[in-house]
């Protein structure tokens, strides 16, 4: 009997938080809903599945979003580390990486990105992001009971998991689009259907195209059903008609299903491309605002514990509005995408002045604002640069874009990088760049030269560029493979589902014989593998690191060198970053003296620094 009256408190409880968190929501959620689309029985439909997901999430669940709603800021501690990985590359299934959480912890992560591992058909997949089943795992990477018992076993060591939710789009194997296909009334509404061009033809005068080399145009003709379907990526992935409210209900509680199933953080897919408007680009519409609003209120009813992670790809001024407002929140957290290409550019121009502009745009948005900082991730680079800001310096988009191509291929700016382009657009002249940072640093021309001088200053700039984003205000987030300078793998080429996206040449399997050098301090591995590890530590054990810390660039008198300063409570960090092969002298214009370096202890004057080719200081103010 006091088991059971237990049972019942708790369930008593679990019940009154509910109705606390859904009577604060409730009022905008329902105005916004039906704002959009004036049906009341459907967003009655929603509550009861909401609460009907709240009832199944696991009280393990139900306790960590309790302590994460009493400390909301959790995400943005200084020892916050991600790393992303595809999970068959990291460990072939999901028990592999549960295998590998140990060496994960030795890497000071505690944020995984699980890249997108739900059903897809294999060869029409874009690297899984054409989902065919939203509630199956693929098999060849295990179930949904594995990535539940992979969530725990993370959750037991502090780690947090994130996924990605592919809201624009199912894949063409998807059973709504099998139903569509064949005619169906009901489920082609879940689509874009036309039984003529009349209208695809008026789109495309305002819709840009995603991949005009590799899939031109927003639509695709189906001959079997006799209509056009929307395309806005690949022919098989067919974009989702978000005017329909069966499809909003119908993705949240597949949205809810995965969160329920331990994921921290649910990263959406494509996010500014959800809502369609004839007569507009179909980009950023007053609409995606109010679904991603609406997404952010069902998760702090049900689940308060999970964070949104906008994929956004664009410059800061469209990115920004993903956040929402302080009142009404969208996205906890944006990819800074435009820094990230930004770095780059100044790897290969030796410049750090569109950089450090970059850095002020971000440096001067309120501290809310959390970002995820990297030097490489899954995609390709596009070189979405501030070109307005750089014709001033008499550099046209289209000269520099080819420079920036050539320099990261090794073919000039006597350049060590090896990549390869995607999407080469030859009347445009426009591409986007594929390699690893080991690659694009220089350590496998230097690999393959045996040159040991090159090899040490690819070292370096590897480091260096680490150190400079573990400096930036915001989440940083590892590539697999970066952590022991892992290059370029060619033998995507050789797989015929793959060999026409050299995308996968930065999507290598992890080499753990490599790994196990890390313990070596005279390997490549061990070197960078300690040298971010050394990084790390410092970033864990400084309060000035955390998100809100205040942040600026200095001038330094030389367009080489990058100078960032972050204050907090006292404490006061100046970052140098020398972004040249040479040697450069600069003076900082900070009036505070006395500074050491955390690196090597040596104290350091500011008035006169001596940064040696491709070095950095973290000074500390005594």
């Amino acid at each position: 009997m006091k088991k059971n009256s237990k049972s019942q408190k708790q369930l008593q409880d679990a019940t009154e938080i509910y109705k606390e968190r859904f009577d604060k929501h409730y009022d905008e959620l329902k105005w916004l809903y039906m704002e959009l689309y004036d049906n009341s029985s459907m967003f009655a439909e929603l509550c009861d599945n909401m609460m009907h997901f709240f009832s199944e999430r696991n009280e393990q669940l139900k306790s960590m979003d309790c302590s994460r709603e009493l400390c909301n800021d959790w995400y943005k501690q200084n020892d916050m580390l991600g790393m992303m990985f595809y999970i068959d590359n990291f460990a072939g299934n999901m028990k592999g990486v549960k295998s590998k959480l140990d060496y994960i912890e030795k890497c000071n992560v505690n944020y995984i990105h699980l890249m997108p591992f739900l059903e897809t058909p294999e060869g029409r997949s874009d690297g899984g992001y054409a989902v065919s089943d939203f509630r199956k795992v693929q098999e060849n990477l295990g179930s949904m009971k594995e990535l539940e018992a992979l969530a725990n076993a993370c959750h037991k060591k502090g780690i947090n998991v994130c996924m990605d939710f592919v809201m624009n789009h199912t894949s063409e194997d998807h059973e709504w689009a099998k139903k569509a296909r064949q005619g169906d009334g009901e489920y082609m509404s879940r689509y874009f259907f036309f039984d003529n061009s009349e209208l695809p033809s008026l789109y495309e005068k305002t819709v840009p195209q995603v991949f005009p080399t590799t899939a031109p145009g927003n639509f695709t003709w189906l001959p079997d059903a006799g209509h056009f379907v929307m395309t806005t990526f690949y022919p098989y992935q067919w974009d989702l008609n978000y005017k329909n409210p069966r499809v909003f209900n119908e993705m949240m509680y597949n949205f809810l299903y995965l969160a329920n199933r331990g994921i921290d953080i649910i990263r959406i897919d494509a996010v500014p491309y959800i809502w369609k408007e004839l007569n507009t680009s179909c980009r950023n519409l007053p609409q995606v605002h109010t679904i991603v609003r609406m997404m952010r209120m069902i998760s702090e009813i049900v689940c308060p514990g999970v964070l949104l992670l906008g994929e956004v790809v664009m410059e800061p001024a469209k990115v920004v509005p993903y956040f929402g407002t302080v009142e009404k929140p969208e996205c906890h957290m944006l990819y800074n995408v435009t820094t990230m290409a930004t770095t780059w550019h100044t790897v290969a121009t030796r410049d750090v002045r569109l950089l450090k502009r970059q850095l002020d745009i971000v440096n001067s948005l309120p501290k809310d604002y959390v970002f995820l900082n990297y030097l490489r991730c899954h995609d390709d680079i596009g070189w979405g640069l501030d070109y307005d800001t750089l014709r001033l310096e008499g550099i046209e988009e289209r000269s520099h874009k080819q420079y920036l191509n050539d320099y990261f291929q090794g073919y000039a700016g006597e350049s060590n990088s090896r990549g390869e382009l995607y999407n080469a657009d030859p009347v445009t002249g426009d591409a986007r760049f594929c390699g690893t940072t080991a690659s694009m640093c220089g350590i496998e021309k230097a690999a393959s030269t045996q040159d040991d001088e090159m090899m040490e200053k690819a070292i370096r700039l590897d480091v260096m560029l680490h150190a400079y984003m573990f400096m930036q205000s915001g989440i940083p987030v590892l590539y697999s493979g970066d952590e022991i300078g892992q290059f370029n793998d060619y033998t995507y080429k050789e797989n015929p589902n793959k060999a026409d996206d050299s995308r996968y040449i930065h999507r290598g399997a992890m080499n753990w014989t490599l790994a196990e050098n890390i313990s070596k301090h005279d390997t490549t591995e061990g070197k960078i593998f300690n040298a971010l590890k050394q990084l790390e530590q410092i970033r864990k054990s400084e309060k000035v690191f955390v998100s809100n810390a205040d942040t600026w660039t200095v001038e330094t008198g030389d367009k080489s060198v990058l100078c960032m300063g972050r204050y907090l409570d006292g404490d006061k960090i100046i970052g140098l970053f020398n972004f040249s092969e040479y040697d450069k002298t600069v003076s900082v214009s900070e009036t505070d003296d006395g500074y050491a370096d955390m690196i090597s202890g040596k104290d350091i004057k500011l008035n006169e620094v001596h940064i040696p080719a491709y070095r950095f200081y973290y000074l500390k103010k005594k």
